[in-house]
């Protein structure tokens, strides 16, 4: 199914918790739900969840709901869980490692088949049944395997470069764990920049908030 050029980047945001949470929909046994109930078991209301799904197309019946596997199935189209992508990590340091061990790649229609580092130690060691091979054999690599995905996970100071190598290669997508905010100027490219300091600061905003709206002691009454 092709995606409507007009889609927002709100709702392709949403389309992956859709995804998710029809997955544990399917997994608890649910057959029918409707856009009221999905909504409230999501948060969202009924009305955003007709205008998200109807970007994409007509989706279950009026009175009737949706059908939970067909519609899992339906947005996991749309997402491309079934494309045959692929991705290869750069850099093994302990956050390549934790992700290379515990994300559920296959889950999510990637295929992990491969990680680069420089450091002796790692380099034609396995890491989860992953092989590590030397940075400097990322090029020949490239040219023998059809690569959808780069993930990062390298230094700040090594971003850029091996960026720039991953997409002269002919890789179209980058998952960016750096915090480095790359250059890009191909327009066929495609980066997702991970920041976790982003994240944790916009929770401290939040909680922050919260505490505002409670009582000083001084304002606090005996």
């Amino acid at each position: 199914m092709k995606r409507n050029a007009k889609v927002s980047t709100a709702v392709i945001r949403r389309l992956p918790r859709y995804y998710r949470h029809l997955c544990e929909l399917q997994e608890a046994g649910v057959v029918r739900i409707s856009s009221s109930a999905l909504g409230k078991s999501m948060g969202l209301t009924a009305s955003q969840i007709r205008q998200d799904l109807f970007c994409f197309g007509e989706f279950g019946q009026q009175g009737y709901g949706y059908k939970v596997d067909s519609l899992r199935e339906e947005i996991g189209e749309i997402l491309g869980i079934n494309r045959g992508h692929t991705v290869v990590v750069l850099g093994t340091g302990n956050l390549g490692r934790a992700i290379i061990q515990n994300f559920k790649f296959s889950s999510n229609g990637f295929q992990l088949l491969a990680a680069f580092d420089v450091n002796p130690k790692v380099v034609g060691t396995t890491i989860a049944g992953v092989p590590v091979y030397h940075a400097d054999q990322l090029e020949d690599f490239l040219a023998r395997h059809t690569v959808s995905v780069g993930m990062l996970t390298v230094s700040i100071s090594s971003a850029q470069g091996v960026c720039d190598r991953l997409v002269a290669a002919g890789v179209r997508g980058i998952w960016n764990f750096t915090n480095h905010e790359l250059d890009i100027r191909q327009k066929d490219v495609v980066v997702e920049s991970v920041h976790f300091s982003d994240s944790l600061l916009a929770l401290s905003y939040m909680i922050s908030q919260g505490e505002e709206d409670l009582p000083t002691e001084k304002e606090e009454k005996p």
